[in-house]
């Protein structure tokens, strides 16, 4: 029954969008399709699906923005609903800052995917039609570059336009603050109160400009501030010369491709090889259907290049808005001498890229480092041992960003060295409030340039870690749950662990429960939906939803005297969490 009713309601909804008659003529296409299929048989289910989700709430805002499928419908990623939520943004800027001029310009970047610099435009008639002076990029560019320019030219705040490393068929819309900082819970809250009072027809502002005819509200993004940006990432750099290291070097038709060949050329990598069917933007994705670094599939055609060369030291992969990195590292067999190439987890990285800041850069007093709380607690180990404090932050690299804020604020910004998430975000220097793959990009060359001199890998650089620290290990699972029944079970699980939590993950006691959505004053963080179960021997599990995605994610973190004991271990916990479900 509730089922039916939501889907009476999502087809009154369309009905009503379908009554507009404004309605974007492709959008419209998409419903009438629907309307027609019911017509002709009322029982369709396939069509009633549908209909219910893309009609049965709007597209939710949450601390990342909006991310979804492209499409017609309030729970669709389409003109109307950018022109709706930017309308919501301008009402609260407008709110927040009053008539201070000096705070009344947003910057906005985009991608390669689908619409991103229709959409991006959408926004900028918006905001300019609400009396906003618009900073806008006139080409793609990386989500750092976004935190950059609001920085950059003192807005109140920036949009970026981009769905990450989602499949091709999503577009999203991110949010920034006046630090260019993705917008934290609190704003986000607001930010969701002010759009819900926006009737996406009838209440929204807009000009009508293209790209050939702005309005003087609406200024192009000059190839200095690029400038700018690039020289504040080379200035992060630290100082190894990487001039006998080869590269391939695929941005999986995104935004990387011409700022990351910059970067690299710029510390003296000249062997750089691009995978060709990857190189140029392409909202489609055709060689790489799910543009994620972290997955290897994504990677197949980057690692086919270097093993057809055989001399490359590593892969290097940027997700379509170049905010995150992936690498796979060469690997000659000490025998037979055969080469491969073998990726590394965004935890072994952001291990190595903090254990090489403190031993090769001068660091500052009382230095800090910061991860999230799903990453590697190896890092804290590293850190102890260079004298480094560490931070732990919820999920998410703008409570990152919000952390190197609360320093600058104080006169402490060059206290933070160095900050990474297991998502393969990382991040040294405060030029920007996000994760940077540009910037992580010439770091790892700096690493591999810097242990090649002395006749080492990452690799075994990781290998003395381990002997050094302990075997670490984290993995990750994770299971879809789409439309409105699958957000139902997401909740239903996450409940039905607080009410009957679990004493034993396979053979190990669980010693303590830490519940994020409590936020008891001992973890210091704000409320999250987030469970984190402490086992026997150092083993942590730590589940939540997905901000970005209809997933729940578990994390598993184990430690043992070696790399087999400690997979073991992962391996027991995955077992018996499977259960859960």
């Amino acid at each position: 029954m509730e089922q039916e009713n939501k889907f009476v309601d999502a087809y009154d909804k369309m009905e009503e969008w379908l009554s507009q008659p404004t309605l974007n003529s492709g959008l419209r296409r998409e419903l009438t399709a629907l309307e027609q299929r019911l017509e002709k048989d009322s029982g369709d289910r396939e069509a009633r699906e549908e209909i219910t989700h893309r009609f049965y709430k709007d597209l939710d805002f949450g601390t990342g923005g909006l991310r979804g499928i492209l499409g017609a419908g309030t729970n669709r990623m389409n003109i109307y609903t950018v022109r709706r939520v930017t309308q919501g943004l301008a009402d609260y800027f407008a709110a927040r800052y009053g008539k201070n001029e000096k705070k009344r310009s947003i910057a906005i970047a985009f991608d390669s995917r689908i619409q991103s610099d229709h959409f991006a435009l959408e926004a900028g008639s918006v905001l300019a039609a609400n009396g906003f002076q618009v900073y806008i990029y006139p080409e793609l560019m990386p989500t750092p570059a976004l935190s950059f320019a609001v920085r950059y030219y003192n807005c109140c705040g920036g949009i970026m336009i981009t769905a990450s490393h989602n499949p091709a068929e999503y577009n999203g819309y991110k949010v920034y603050n006046e630090e260019g900082c993705q917008v934290n819970p609190d704003e986000a809250a607001e930010i969701t109160e002010s759009i819900e009072r926006v009737d996406c027809f009838n209440e929204v502002k807009k000009l009508d400009v293209n790209w050939e005819t702005l309005t003087d509200k609406i200024t192009l993004i000059p190839q200095e501030t690029v400038e700018a940006y690039i020289q504040a990432v080379k200035k992060t750099r630290v100082g190894i010369p990487c001039t006998d290291i080869e590269v391939v070097f695929t941005p999986l038709n995104g935004s990387g491709n011409k700022p990351v060949r910059r970067i690299l050329k710029e510390i003296g990598v000249d062997k750089i090889h691009v995978v060709p069917e990857q190189e140029n933007p392409d909202g489609n994705f055709p060689t790489c259907p799910y543009p994620n670094p972290e997955k290897e599939e994504a990677l197949l055609k980057g690692l086919l290049l270097c093993r057809e060369l055989e001399t490359p030291d590593l892969l290097l992969a940027t997700d379509p808005d170049c905010d995150r990195l992936g690498i796979a590292l060469r690997k000659a067999d000490p025998e037979t001498g055969e080469v491969s190439y073998q990726r590394m987890t965004g935890n072994q990285v952001g291990i190595l890229l903090l254990d090489f800041i403190c031993a090769c850069r001068t660091l500052p007093n009382r230095p800090i480092a910061m991860k999230t709380i799903v990453s590697s607690k190896m890092a804290d180990d590293v850190a102890a041992f260079y004298g480094v404090e560490m931070i732990d932050v919820l999920t998410g690299f703008k409570f990152i960003g919000e952390q190197i804020g609360i320093l600058e604020a104080k006169g402490e910004e060059n206290r933070f060295i160095f900050g990474f998430e297991e998502s393969y975000g990382y991040l040294s220097g405060s030029y920007v409030r996000d994760k940077d793959g540009v910037n992580a990009a010439m770091l790892v060359c700096e690493a591999v340039a810097y242990y090649k001199k002395k006749g080492k890998s990452l690799f075994d650089r990781m290998e003395e870690l381990h002997a050094q620290f302990g075997y670490y290990k984290s993995d990750l699972m994770d299971f879809t749950f789409q439309g409105a029944s699958g957000m139902e079970k997401m909740a239903y699980i996450m409940r039905k662990l607080r009410e009957n939590p679990p004493v034993v993950v396979g053979s190990k006691k669980v010693l303590k429960i830490v519940d994020y959505e409590i936020s008891q004053n001992i973890i210091r963080l704000p409320k999250s939906d987030v469970l984190e179960y402490n086992l026997e021997n150092e083993s942590n599990i730590i589940i939540r939803p997905s901000g970005t995605e209809p997933k729940l994610k578990i994390y598993y973190l184990a430690k043992a005297n070696t790399m087999e004991e400690t997979q073991a271990v992962i391996d027991e916990m995955k077992t018996a969490t499977k259960e859960w479900f």
